[in-house]
């Protein structure tokens, strides 16, 4: 099978408490559909997780309106750690999540009017918003909707990524993931930056799109995304999760939806970034790893400053898991989207706190 990229599955975000995250995402950022839910123990991710299988309760948020999700995800045994220093733009790792809003202007004047953490001016076409546990969300402008709901925003449509040399980068972030467009590449201190922490140095920034349409299984729902590589010229940053686990506090990974896992194996090999976790070491008599409600083939590699890039071949999700309706895709054309009556049909998966 050829490998297919989909498009953004979800971005992980590690938190103290699930649930005061999770409503707080709900009733801000719409994210009320229940993909799974999983209280059990990761098993596979030994090299970020300090050589121990790490006890861990691991929830999938979506929001139909479109974009990608959240996999809101805490430690169960051990404390989540902040990192040692306070962050500034331009440090290694994932430093915002993009989401969608068909309204910008709204979504900017309703969370102000919610005395949330709003962070500098409305743009054109973006603002930055802190979360109660201070990440970063850039709330892009998207016209785009998979459904049309009474809601601010839609979910993740890229993110932000600090980088050491981003013509380096661009080896994972354009050759493997298809991000090979440029959509600018500007070098100065920045107006919009300048009210975040360590925004008003000198960055080098480049925003990457796709030329090629996506497609696959999930692919009108996720819709467009973007890349957009930080690079800062007057410090030497330094990596986000240094001395810290996967699952620690902040942005822990970035997931793409895929369809041909072995061929994509191969390609990474090939240009140099392999898989560095592979759960088919894991897989049961269907060749999937259990994932309580869903089941799967999740692989990682690493970009070249050890930002976890994550994939997913989904082999089974609940789409009304009450009624016992769930979804075997391992039967379907990997190529074509699925209808969007039966993705629409995950509304009855909302959550009701």
């Amino acid at each position: 099978m050829e490998k297919i990229i989909s498009g953004i599955q979800q971005i992980g975000i590690g938190v103290t408490n699930v649930y005061e995250a999770w409503k707080w995402y709900k009733e801000n950022f719409g994210m009320d559909i229940r993909i799974f839910e999983d209280n059990t123990v990761a098993e596979l991710m030994l090299p970020y997780t300090g050589g121990k299988p790490r006890k861990r309760h691991a929830a999938l948020a979506m929001n139909l309106t479109g974009g990608g999700g959240f996999e809101i995800w805490q430690y169960s045994e051990r404390t989540p750690q902040a990192p040692e220093f306070e962050l500034q733009l331009g440090d290694l790792g994932i430093i915002a999540a993009k989401i969608k809003s068909p309204d910008l202007k709204k979504a900017y004047e309703t969370f102000k009017a919610r005395n949330l953490n709003v962070i500098g001016d409305l743009y054109a076409d973006h603002f930055f918003i802190k979360d109660l546990y201070g990440n970063i969300f850039q709330v892009i402008y998207d016209s785009t909707l998979f459904r049309k709901e009474n809601k601010l925003t839609g979910a993740v449509a890229g993110a932000m990524i600090g980088v050491s040399d981003i013509d380096k980068a661009r080896k994972v972030y354009s050759d493997i993931l298809g991000y090979d467009e440029v959509v600018y590449d500007d070098q100065g201190v920045f107006d919009d930056f300048k009210p975040l922490p360590g925004g008003n140095q000198k960055f080098r920034r480049v925003l990457l799109k796709a030329s090629k349409k996506r497609y696959g299984l999930f692919s009108r729902l996720f819709g467009n995304s973007y890349i957009e590589l930080i690079q800062v010229l007057d410090r030497e940053p330094q990596k986000i999760f240094k001395n810290r686990y996967w699952g620690d506090l902040g942005f822990i990974h970035l997931c793409y939806d895929i369809s041909g896992m072995e061929a994509l194996k191969k390609y990474c090999e090939l240009k140099g970034f392999p898989f560095t976790v592979d759960s088919s070491v894991k897989h049961n008599e269907d060749n999937s790893f259990d994932m309580g409600e869903a089941a799967g083939h999740f692989s990682y590699i690493e970009d070249p400053d050890g930002t976890l890039i994550e994939f997913v071949e989904t082999h089974k999700i609940p789409i009304m898991e009450k009624f016992g309706w769930y979804l075997n895709l391992k039967k379907r054309d990997r190529k074509k989207p699925l209808p969007n009556w039966m993705i629409k049909a995950l509304r009855f998966s909302k959550v009701k706190f």
